[in-house]
């Protein structure tokens, strides 16, 4: 698993509840280190021991861990440049529903060896869609959840989400989505451009 993707994981936790429960996790996870190199690859089984292991010390089931992991992302202050590189999606959340197709594309421009899920927008009607997420280790339609839902609220629209797998334990997970209103709150400002400073 890509050291990004580990890093996040320490971050989400060192950020949400502080150092100490992270070093909790490494212990319970027999980590022999305490600190995720960005940029290094580790094995899959090392994620899924740090994954089992935040389980246990943070008392909450995987997928909420999951959830909450991809609410961080996209609202906290430590990682706003991923929020914005999101938004670039689009003005409204449905013109950022029908970006998500190409974000695993987008990020490897980024880092050429991040392999993020493949993402497919399914479009049943104008308020109504499936975001099928497609990787071998399943979990990552329960980020999307907390993704979706925050930039959701990130952008004032007010939106159902429902989770779902599709051949349970093959890596097809698929997150519904209905859109009630897409202008039901004042959104969260968002300019293009960073202020320089």
């Amino acid at each position: 698993m890509h050291g990004l993707i580990n890093r996040a994981i320490q971050s989400f936790v060192c950020d949400t509840y502080g150092r100490a429960r992270w070093r909790d996790v490494t212990r319970k996870a027999d980590l022999e280190f305490t600190e995720f190199e960005a940029m290094l690859q580790y094995d899959d089984a090392l994620t899924e021991a740090v994954l089992t292991a935040s389980e246990q010390v943070l008392g909450v089931p995987r997928e909420t861990v999951l959830e909450d992991i991809g609410t961080y992302l996209v609202s906290h202050p430590n990682v706003e440049a991923l929020r914005r590189l999101l938004r670039f999606g689009g003005e409204t959340f449905v013109e950022f529903l029908h970006s998500l197709d190409e974000l695993p594309d987008r990020a490897r421009l980024a880092v050429d060896d991040l392999h993020l899920p493949q993402m497919e927008l399914q479009e049943h009607s104008y308020s109504c869609f499936s975001l099928v997420c497609t990787y071998p280790k399943p979990g990552f339609g329960h980020v999307m959840m907390g993704v979706l839902r925050t930039l959701a609220d990130d952008y004032g629209a007010l939106v159902f989400l429902e989770y779902r797998e599709q051949n349970p334990g093959r890596g097809a997970e698929i997150v519904d989505v209905t859109l009630f209103e897409s202008a039901f709150a004042e959104g969260r400002s968002f300019e293009l451009g960073a202020a320089a400073g």
